[in-house]
């Protein structure tokens, strides 16, 4: 089986092509990825200081086609079409009369290429940023529709919980917990068996990726904000300030996460100082630690209570070195961080959910409304 899987969730643009070699065990031996590109935007997004849904949704009708190009070239599975019908171009035009850049590039592609050996295309439905969902969506329901491919829609979460096995890995022993860290959701997850979750606490309000790009913000660093803080972090060799910040609902009983009150201690704490070099590092070095604090100490705790034996991070925080050392120092289970490349938004994390996951059954019509899974 070879899928072709889109994800367009936020800001990055991905296309992978998955050969696999058996769907009825996930292990990095039963697939091969022929094919993993992504274009980011992030210098794209940098002068507004987070993601713009509208800019973003544009920069994808822009890139997609030529990335479906180059990814389907690099796994040797483009060919000229020698045929053309006008009539499923005809409707694929009326079903993207909204995104006519995208249309008019789909158009040049459908009537010179033909996909080869392609068996299932798979794309992200959510959670995401609709625009950005719906740009990935209505291309991947025109290529189902045009080369009569079977379409399925998967969850975004769910790639995250799996990017892990992207990547030599050991064997996964369940049950096991999830930690989902990234711009737009912070979640723990029991994880009982692959496609049977249960989400046991989450954020009340900001993520933790986004507690870091807004606090970034507020010491005038760049976006994204979480390498930015990691990076004065390091830096920092003083305590001249003595900063001490909050570890918001770290004493809870319960596993949910509240990051918007540590972004305005930061905020009220700036306003008090002078923001130098040196308290833009000892704030970003409590900032993380902060962070990192809350994280590590809940998700050991519900290792502890659900009785896991393995953990899973996933989404852009997990690449956090800090995250990363403290989980290694203190966690007594099998631990299991993805390839720094497979730890924010990628199309195989999507592709693999479509071939391993039992949560993926039903064949979606490519020509339907389909909606997006909030």
């Amino acid at each position: 089986m070879i899928v072709l899987s889109i994800e367009t969730s936020c800001d990055d643009t991905a296309i992978s092509i998955i050969k696999a070699k058996s769907s009825k065990k996930l292990d990095y031996a039963n697939f091969e990825v022929l094919s993993d590109l992504t274009a980011s935007q992030i210098e794209i997004h940098r002068p507004y200081g987070g993601v713009f849904p509208a800019v973003a949704k544009r920069e994808h009708q822009k890139t997609l086609v030529p990335l479906l190009i180059k990814s389907l070239k690099k796994a040797n599975l483009l060919k000229e079409s020698k045929t053309i019908d006008n009539k499923k171009i005809s409707k694929i035009k009326k079903n993207l009369e909204k995104n006519e850049e995208l249309f008019l590039q789909l158009k040049e592609f459908l009537t010179k290429y033909q996909i080869k050996d392609i068996n299932k295309i798979a794309v992200t439905i959510g959670p995401g940023l609709e625009p950005c969902l719906y740009t990935g969506i209505n291309l991947a329901k025109s290529l189902s529709y045009y080369y009569n491919i079977p379409l399925v829609g998967v969850n975004h979460l769910e790639g995250h919980i799996l990017s892990s096995f992207l990547s030599p890995h050991e064997d996964l022993e369940l049950p096991a917990i999830a930690l989902i860290v990234s711009g737009g959701n912070t979640q723990l997850i029991y994880f009982e068996k692959i496609g049977k979750y249960r989400i046991i606490g989450e954020t009340k309000d900001d993520a933790a990726g986004e507690c870091f790009d807004k606090t970034a913000r507020i010491l005038g660093l760049n976006y994204p904000g979480g390498p930015e803080i990691s990076k004065k972090a390091k830096e920092c060799k003083s305590n001249i300030y003595n900063i001490t910040l909050p570890r918001p609902m770290i004493n809870d009983k319960n596993y949910d996460f509240s990051f918007s009150g540590l972004k305005t201690a930061v905020l009220y704490h700036s306003k008090k100082n002078k923001i130098t070099d040196d308290y833009i590092k000892e704030m970003s070095l409590e900032i993380e630690s902060s962070i990192v604090d809350v994280l590590v100490d809940k998700t050991l705790r519900a290792i502890d209570e659900y009785k896991a034996k393995s953990l899973l991070l996933g989404g852009g925080v997990s690449a956090n070195q800090k995250l990363i050392k403290e989980f290694k120092k203190k966690t007594k289970v099998k631990l299991f961080i993805p390839n720094k490349k497979y730890t924010g938004d990628n199309a195989s994390m999507i592709g693999l959910v479509s071939i391993y996951s039992p949560n993926i059954k039903k064949i979606i019509k490519p020509i339907s409304n389909l909606k997006i899974n909030e």
